[in-house]
């Protein structure tokens, strides 16, 4: 009787907007996995000052401890210029949010056997054979040198393979490259969409690397390459492929790559204007339309619900409800430090994502490589990413929390943002 009363709960809670979701997971009073309502309550408070300061337009946010649902709200508006309030069930563009979900696709394929951490990337594409890596000298002056090295699979997951993104990188020959195989462009953040897979793997194939493979982290578009090697061993599109292993799978039902026209109305916008700056605010992706590529490490759209699903999953050693999709020990690695002594160029990746020291990169995840250091509160071994557009979520293993953050900011004020929402739930913690 309280089993079947406790799922009549769950599944009226999640009818939302007219839109039905499946189970997301099981509810939870928040004391019964030793959390604090009352300074729950403060993540509400403290999102809304910044609604009313109109320095976002809302959020959602959802908080499972120890494999239950406690926390999920919807806070502000979903297209403040339209007055459209925020839903749970809100589609975000999560952007660099899609390369976790690629980098489970690519490790399905380790675990089949199909490739190995090891193997050169040339194996599988092989207009990567012969790369050239830009080398400047003591008066700017750059040359291209034959790579002494081959990037690895394992270079693609961990973003030492030697590419860089066209809109981080200040080498007028490297945007120059970028810009003239299509992979970059100056308007709209993280669009590559709109060539075909054979054009993206030639055009970047041909751009010079920014470091010699392996010897370098640098946040780059190497997920994207990861994507179309799961696309040359599985001979399927990745979005397929994904759809069939994972989405459908774990019900992530408005998870893809483009957004139905039936649910366009739940598209989540930015604001107008900047908050920092008053110029407009960053052209997003439109993820209305067919994308003739789909990118792995920037392209998907999703919900905070469908998200949580992936999370739980990941949290749960690599299985949800009875199935499996990751054995424990690929999970992980994938959540350990790949980097050892290697630099980050020009950013570590804490330093990228919150603006903190204290966090290393694992295949597909930063992870925290201890419980000081880091100018936010977390757990040694707690891994996450974020996106462009303002997404944001974190495994903690020890505190048994699967934390996701959905919400339409781009722009500087994002590690902010990252910062804040960590330090609002690690204070509900009870013990």
């Amino acid at each position: 009787m309280k089993a079947a009363l406790r799922l009549l709960l769950v599944t009226t809670t999640l009818v939302l907007a007219g839109h039905a979701f499946a189970e997301v997971l099981p509810t939870a009073e928040p004391v019964t996995v030793d959390v604090s309502p009352d300074r729950l309550s403060r993540i509400r408070t403290v999102l809304q000052k910044e609604i009313d300061a109109d320095r976002m337009p809302g959020a959602v946010v959802m908080i499972a401890r120890r494999g239950q649902l406690i926390y999920s709200e919807a806070i502000g508006f979903q297209d403040k210029a339209a007055s459209k309030p925020m839903t749970k069930d809100a589609i975000f563009r999560i952007y660099s949010m899609t390369k976790p979900l690629t980098s489970v696709a690519a490790m399905m394929l380790v675990e089949e056997g199909r490739m190995q951490l090891t193997d050169p990337v040339a194996k599988f594409l092989p207009q990567f054979a012969k790369m050239e890596v830009l080398v400047t000298d003591k008066d700017g002056k750059t040359t291209r040198e034959t790579a002494k090295h081959q990037m690895t699979i394992q270079d693609l997951f961990r973003h030492t393979a030697g590419f860089t993104y066209g809109e981080f990188s200040n080498v007028p020959e490297i945007k120059a490259a970028y810009a003239e195989a299509k992979l970059y462009r100056p308007d709209i953040t993280a669009e590559s969409r709109m060539i075909t897979p054979d054009q993206f793997v030639t055009g970047i194939a041909k751009a010079p690397l920014v470091h010699e493979p392996g010897t370098t982290w640098e946040y780059s578009m190497a997920v994207d390459v990861l994507g179309r090697v799961v696309e040359a061993i599985s001979g399927q599109r990745l979005s397929a492929f994904l759809d069939e292993r994972l989405f459908r799978p774990l019900n992530m039902a408005d998870t893809g790559f483009k957004v139905p026209e039936a649910q366009w109305s739940r598209i989540a916008e930015p604001l107008p204007k900047n908050p920092l700056t008053g110029a407009p605010n960053d052209v997003m992706l439109d993820v209305k339309i067919d994308p003739l590529n789909d990118s792995g490490g920037g392209g998907a759209v999703s919900t905070a619900a469908d998200y949580l699903r992936f999370c739980q999953m990941m949290l749960n050693g690599g299985s949800l409800d009875g199935r499996r999709y990751l054995s424990p020990t690929s999970v992980k690695l994938m959540t350990s430090d790949h980097l050892g002594n290697r630099p980050g160029s020009p950013l570590t990746p804490g330093a990228l994502l919150m603006g903190v020291d204290g966090y290393t990169f694992g295949l597909g995840f930063m992870v925290r490589q201890g419980p000081g250091l880091a100018g936010v509160p977390g757990s040694e071994g707690e891994y996450m990413w974020a996106g462009a557009g303002g997404t944001f979520f974190w495994i903690d293993p020890k505190e048994q929390l699967a934390v996701v953050y959905m919400a339409q900011t781009p722009g500087a004020i994002r590690p902010y943002y990252r910062r804040m929402i960590k330090a609002l739930v690690a204070q509900a913690l009870d013990k």
